[in-house]
């Protein structure tokens, strides 16, 4: 079986395949969002012209193959091939196969679906390394690949992912999750960080570099907490603690205390937090940080204040206890968000202290 090297920990390892051409195949199923499949074959195109460019006759490359079912038997069959004069016949050829994003994830065809599962488990067991990305992991945890394993999705599916495949461990703060023969990315456009991990992976880390460089994009350290928003749970049936949350979101998470919440649900502070917490999953001083950070993210984005001031205009005395509660939840300090993310700063070119 063709399985990626592993250090001791598991981990996988940088060492390129030693395959001068490696098969990446591209799945084309019902909601496969198209955008994303062209996106991919682009960019490895384009990395396969600048391993050429550097290593000549002895590059590395990736041959690119679009798979799709046929109407008449549900057979996956290669409807694209980036390299026709030397395309294998046999499936088994494939080293990596990629779910792309979709935003349908309900696959309503349970045929279709057993088709699928059928035809992907098969690449598995061959070595193939399997690949998701945004919606794609809910055909892998159908399948049941995801079984006992971390993955991760959209962080908008998160909780969804979470609630049916209660076996998988989903960390939706995570950009990409590599388990060495299966993969998953998160949001919709980490396809574009998938690709390029696959590059480094089968290439090298030169070419994933300069593939990068040429399509404009930050090759490494991302997360998708940097661009998640908060989305509180508020399905929960729990009445007092649904008018808590949205007193607290209509603009009272700056100076607020557990009494006065508590107070506002006509609940003993004991009983208050147990019934917040089971209800939101998050204590009310977790909560409340979350509010407090969403706004801060928006004064860092779109105005001029310095970060002291941002700090006290959302309810912390302290600037030094907000950097921490910031970086805790988004990944990033104060300063890296608004250098990642302020907008109005780089429009007037202003240099902000923070």
């Amino acid at each position: 079986m063709r399985r990626v090297p592993s250090d001791k920990n598991g981990a996988e390892t940088a060492t390129p395949s030693k395959n001068r051409t490696s098969e990446v195949g591209i799945v084309l199923y019902s909601g496969a969002q198209m955008s994303a499949v062209l996106g991919l074959t682009d960019l490895f195109t384009v990395a396969n012209r600048l391993s050429v460019e550097r290593a000549g006759a002895d590059a590395r490359e990736l041959r690119i193959s679009h798979w799709q079912a046929e109407n008449e038997t549900d057979r996956f069959v290669r409807v694209f091939g980036s390299h026709p004069d030397s395309l294998p016949q046999q499936e088994t050829s494939i080293e990596c196969l990629i779910l792309p994003p979709t935003v349908d994830v309900d696959p309503q065809e349970k045929q279709s679906v057993r088709d699928f599962e059928k035809w992907v488990k098969a690449q598995y067991a061959t070595g193939t390394l399997l690949c998701s990305v945004c919606g794609g992991a809910f055909w892998l945890a159908t399948i049941g690949l995801l079984d006992g394993r971390s993955a991760t999705t959209h962080w908008s599916y998160a909780e969804l992912l979470a609630t049916r495949f209660p076996e998988i461990r989903v960390e939706k703060d995570k950009l990409i999750i590599d388990h060495g023969d299966v993969m998953t990315a998160g949001g919709v456009m980490a396809w574009i960080d998938l690709g390029l991990k696959l590059i480094d992976r089968f290439i090298g880390p030169t070419i994933m570099l300069e593939t990068a460089r040429f399509f404009l994009v930050d090759p490494a350290g991302r997360e998708q907490r940097f661009y998640a928003s908060f989305s509180p749970q508020m399905n929960h049936g729990d009445v007092p603690m649904l008018q808590v949350q949205l007193w607290l979101q209509s603009g009272n998470a700056e100076s607020v205390t557990i009494s006065e919440m508590a107070a506002k649900a006509r609940l003993g502070e004991r009983t208050f937090l147990r019934r917040f917490q089971k209800a939101t999953g998050l204590t009310p001083t977790e909560y409340v940080q979350h509010l407090r950070v969403g706004k801060a993210r928006a004064s860092l984005e779109f105005t001029s204040l310095t970060i002291n001031e941002i700090s006290w205009s959302v309810g912390y005395e302290n600037a030094s206890s907000f950097r921490k509660v910031f970086q805790r939840i988004m990944g990033l300090t104060p300063r890296d968000y608004r250098r990642r993310f302020g907008v109005g700063d780089r429009q007037n070119g202003n240099s902000v202290n923070g």
